[in-house]
């Protein structure tokens, strides 16, 4: 789900501002941004958010400053010396011009913030305020998006229970039109030579091949288990990502069993829903 939050927190002079922006992803991908922090605190705020965040492509900028610090850079010259020494010894190896002095403030440790601290900035507590501004955020989209999923299995279950009461009079239909087919094949006087006992197996044959009984338990079984899921606290998207995978292989079964045109416009419709349902699912957690 996509969502975005800003969290603040200041100590010892020093304001640490955090904000965290999350969109859709299959996976949890998460980017750090902005300032530099020390390689615990960057550990500790990749821990934080993986507990928090289950999937979702994250952004986690840092901005540090020091309350009445004048805005700014220093350029370190020792650091530039060395990098134009460095670059100018690579260029002259290479056959290359010199480098300009842009590249040489481009390289690491050249230029500084004026605002520069050896002091450890509140970065945590403002991550921690940014989190829970994301969750608010997230949560108002989780809950209008519950409500359309539940839309969309309420329409799944109405065509599942619309092929169940089609599928209930297959074996009538089987005989009535093995009944015209023999009408057609026969004359009149021959069509009560038919050996009724042979007709009944006919049919029992079809009707056997036609079957979707168990397809239809584990689509229902499985339109159970979703809305179990959408209600629930817990993440659920890649559980769902499965369910969507697994009705969509229901249908296609019962679509591939059946030799009724309604039951097949009945799949197509469900198919049709089931895509709505898939894009949707893409933004759950």
């Amino acid at each position: 789900m996509t969502g975005f939050g800003r969290g603040v927190a200041e100590q010892g002079g020093l304001r640490a501002t955090v904000d965290i922006r999350a969109v859709n992803h299959r996976f949890l991908d998460l980017k750090l941004r902005g300032a530099p922090v020390s390689p615990a605190t960057e550990e500790a705020i990749s821990a934080r958010v993986r507990t928090s965040i289950e999937r979702g492509s994250i952004v986690v900028a840092i901005h540090i400053g020091r309350e009445g610090a004048p805005a700014g850079v220093i350029i370190d010259a020792q650091a530039a010396d060395s990098a134009h020494r460095m670059l100018a010894a690579l260029a002259n190896r290479l056959g290359m011009p010199g480098p300009d002095l842009a590249l040489v403030l481009a390289q690491p440790g050249v230029v500084i913030s004026a605002e520069r601290t050896d002091d450890e900035p509140p970065v945590l507590p403002a991550l921690e305020a940014a989190l829970t501004q994301l969750h608010t955020m997230r949560a108002s989209e989780g809950e209008a998006l519950a409500v359309e999923l539940r839309m969309r299995f309420d329409e799944l279950t109405a065509l599942r229970t619309q092929i169940a009461t089609i599928a209930s009079t297959l074996p009538q239909q089987l005989t009535r039109r093995l009944q015209e087919r023999i009408k057609k094949l026969f004359e009149p006087a021959e069509i009560g030579a038919v050996d009724p006992t042979r007709l009944a197996q006919e049919v029992a044959l079809l009707a056997d091949r036609s079957d979707v009984t168990e397809e239809l338990v584990r689509l229902a079984s499985h339109l159970d288990q979703a809305r179990l899921l959408v209600a629930g606290a817990t993440p659920a998207g890649r559980r769902l990502d499965f369910l969507v995978q697994e009705i969509g292989r229901e249908l296609n079964t019962i679509g591939s069993k059946s030799t009724v045109t309604e039951i097949s416009a009945a799949i197509v419709e469900g198919k049709a829903v089931l895509e709505k349902v898939r894009e949707q699912v893409q933004n759950v957690e």
